[in-house]
């Protein structure tokens, strides 16, 4: 049986500011059941766009269901921020936090910061790389049941269930522990962009760089390829380097003006042997595109077995299938077992 396809969907639109236009089209996107939307931003100030992880924490009581990826840039910022600001919207969210990784490239950005020249692409996925690990270790460096909250002795917290995380790398050290507690996904979901041309022989050393974060860090690579053969040849390599816990969604155009386009993207999305576990749509225009997905689209896909009525439970990694990872510096648990609590467990 074909197992159902994960979907998501980007919500660029160039020129708007406005918070209340991207909610509307999480609400759409909701309604179509994706598993998540993304929100990109960089450094560059043109052209105009909010800061992608403030406009999601501002969706995220809008929404119930739907997971919220946004860009966040390695470059240039220090990773303990970027782990509070990601885990603040795990925690807003109530365990629908993502987080796209960035990395910025140009001359002009570097220069807005006046901290360092911009270095080489691939050295700033190995940054990336390690920004990630920070953010891991961070996140797991307060234990599930660290709070204590009694009045009655004053104690918040059990300081014995908080731990330095004592990073020493090439770019920062950073000790720890976090100044939060850990997110209710345990760890939001990590998402790397990957292109096909990344993982060939004759790849750059940027993309071999970029393939090196999302083996080590990735939950979710969303994968640029040319066509189906491609997309299953990289998705492919993907597996055998990280296994089967990587989720691979391939990036497709989804301008839908009519009902021919509509026609054709169902025909993508219900093509076997692509060896990809779903998609990410790019719209064209956000608003007539994921209407039209979430009203003839999603249905058609449902009707053939290929995408789920409902949402499983109430975690961007429940939605996606992942487990909830344990703390690395937890004691550890029995032979076998895994975190499978749900968030009212970890959270009451």
């Amino acid at each position: 049986m074909t197992r159902p396809l994960h979907l998501s969907a980007a919500l660029d639109s160039p020129g708007r500011l406005d918070a209340g236009h991207y909610a509307a089209l999480a609400r759409i996107a909701e309604r179509a059941t994706l598993d998540f939307v993304t929100l990109d931003d960089s450094f560059a100030a043109a052209p105009q766009r909010p800061d992608a992880l403030a406009t999601l924490a501002r969706i995220a009581p809008l929404t119930e269901r739907i997971g919220l990826v946004p860009t966040v840039t390695t470059t240039h910022t220090e990773p303990f921020h970027t782990s509070i600001a990601l885990n603040t919207l795990d925690w807003v969210s109530e365990g629908r936090a993502g987080w796209l990784v960035g990395v910025s490239t140009t001359e002009a950005e570097a220069r807005a910061f006046g901290r360092r020249p911009v270095a080489p692409a691939d050295e700033l996925w190995a940054e990336a790389a390690d920004a990630a690990e920070v953010a891991a270790r961070l996140w797991d460096s307060w234990e599930d049941d660290a709070e204590i909250r009694d009045t009655a002795t004053g104690r918040f917290v059990d300081r014995d269930k908080l731990h330095y995380v004592d990073f020493e790398g090439r770019y920062f050290s950073v000790r720890g522990p976090s100044i939060t507690p850990r997110p209710p996904q345990g760890r939001p979901v990590v998402a790397v962009p990957v292109a096909a041309a990344d993982l060939a022989p004759d790849a750059s050393a940027a993309g071999r760089a970029r393939v090196a974060t999302a083996i080590r860090h990735a939950d979710v690579v969303l994968l640029d390829a040319p066509d189906r053969a491609a997309r299953l040849t990289a998705a492919t390599e993907l597996r055998l380097r990280s296994g089967e816990h990587l989720r691979i969604l391939a990036r497709l155009d989804a301008a839908l003006p009519d009902r021919a386009a509509e026609e054709r993207l169902l025909a993508e999305l219900t093509a076997a042997g692509t060896g990809v576990d779903g998609f990410h749509l790019v719209p064209a225009e956000p608003e007539r595109d994921l209407a039209a997905l979430a009203e003839r689209t999603a249905p058609a896909l449902r009707a053939a077995g290929l995408l789920r009525a409902d949402y499983p439970g109430r975690t961007l990694r429940e939605h996606l299938g992942l487990v909830r990872p344990a703390s690395r510096y937890a004691a550890a648990p029995a032979a076998g077992a895994t975190d499978s609590r749900t968030l009212a467990e970890v959270t009451r």
